[in-house]
């Protein structure tokens, strides 16, 4: 029960965090004008962002695996017959959430953060790069997500 909660509490918090940066942070981003005022929110968002999303994955993910060893040890043989093709279906999905996932957090947004901070210049040109790069992967997450939680749903029927 208690890594249900977990579970459930550690979803709505990437939810949010993917939420909060495609509707505050990117939207705040694009009111500047100035591309140094840009990059300066922009990495300063990012750095409360992506350890939020990306660590509230990581507690989904273990508490998924915690309570799916649990349903497996209950169903024994039936296991594969009643949740096998959902399953597979969910742990697809949610490994190419976790891809994506990483990626944005990991892959743009701390590269970014790190050559802001070590004051590398960053030209309009890179920030808008950059931008693209976080909205594209959220696009990708956010459907993800929406699949992941729908099917979860699913094997828990």
């Amino acid at each position: 029960m208690l890594y249900s909660w977990l579970h459930l509490i550690a979803l709505i918090v990437y939810v949010g965090a993917v939420v909060g940066l495609w509707f505050m942070l990117l939207p705040s981003v694009a009111i500047l004008s100035r591309d140094d005022d840009k990059a300066q929110l922009l990495a300063r968002g990012l750095k409360f962002f992506n350890p939020l999303q990306v660590g509230a994955l990581g507690i989904i993910l273990f508490t998924g695996a915690f309570q799916l060893t649990g349903l497996k040890a209950a169903y024994r043989e039936q296991f594969v017959k009643q949740f096998g093709y959902i399953l597979v279906l969910k742990l697809l999905f949610a490994f190419l959430l976790v891809i994506f996932s990483v990626y944005q957090g990991l892959g743009v947004g701390h590269r970014f953060v790190r050559r802001y901070e070590s004051g590398e210049p960053v030209t309009g040109a890179e920030l808008r790069s950059i931008i693209g790069r976080l909205k594209g992967a959220n696009w990708c997450i956010a459907l993800l997500t929406i699949v992941t939680v729908w099917l979860g749903i699913r094997l828990g029927h």
